[in-house]
């Protein structure tokens, strides 16, 4: 993955020294050349010094190639203009922006990017959403650890009962909305076409989740 990343603050520098380690092509763009300090002596990415909006910066960055571009700087406005310029200029498949004034937040869900909100939290939320764009967090407990996922079911899997989602310590069937009603879930319970379940799952086991959601279980 190409990952952009505009702002080298503590998310910044967090988040690209992560995805460096993983493996990943990772480009920082701040307006700091000072902020350079806060990335490891041996980050394997690279590191441009400008606004990470600005066209010129962004495309010697190698944004037109990006598979993702995370707007993490210390300003809501910067953040909204570099996100919305990835987005809408330069098709970047996956944008997300960090949002300090939660009264913005309908700004950024209208223009179709997801938004996160402090720092350890902002990392791990960011690292969910670029590696399990298929499955959309609703809510976190703790620094991330467990996590409230909520999926439509797809129509094969109707008449099979919740608790074969079950994973103990790392996937937990919660609820069931169905028809408009919520149904807390029991081990009687059987799924039916149309039905959108609550999952508590782990970090670690989203991609066994996913794997439940695509294709029949035990194969």
């Amino acid at each position: 993955m190409r990952l952009i990343v505009m702002g080298c603050g503590r998310v910044g520098s967090t988040l690209a020294a992560d995805f460096a380690v993983d493996g990943h092509d990772v480009r920082v763009v701040d307006r700091d050349a000072k902020a350079r300090r806060l990335l490891p002596a041996n980050f394997a990415g690279q590191f441009h010094v400008g606004n990470g909006y600005n066209k010129d910066v962004l495309e010697v960055a190698g944004i037109v190639d990006a598979d993702a571009y995370v707007a993490v700087s210390s300003g809501d406005n910067s953040n909204i203009v570099g996100a919305r310029t990835a987005k809408e200029v330069y098709r970047v498949p996956q944008v997300i922006a960090r949002i300090y004034d939660p009264r913005r937040a309908d700004i950024y869900r209208n223009l179709g990017i997801p938004t996160v909100a402090s720092v350890r939290w902002t990392v791990n939320q960011i690292h969910q959403m670029l590696h399990h764009p298929y499955l959309t967090p609703e809510q976190t407990f703790g620094n991330g650890e467990t996590i409230l996922v909520r999926e439509p079911i797809p129509d094969y899997l109707a008449g099979r009962a919740v608790v074969e989602f079950d994973a103990d310590g790392e996937v937990r069937t919660v609820e069931v909305t169905r028809l408009g009603r919520s149904l807390l879930a029991h081990a009687g319970m059987r799924l039916e076409q149309g039905d959108v379940v609550t999952f508590a799952v782990t970090p670690a086991a989203l991609r066994r989740l996913h794997g439940f959601l695509q294709k029949d279980l035990g194969i």
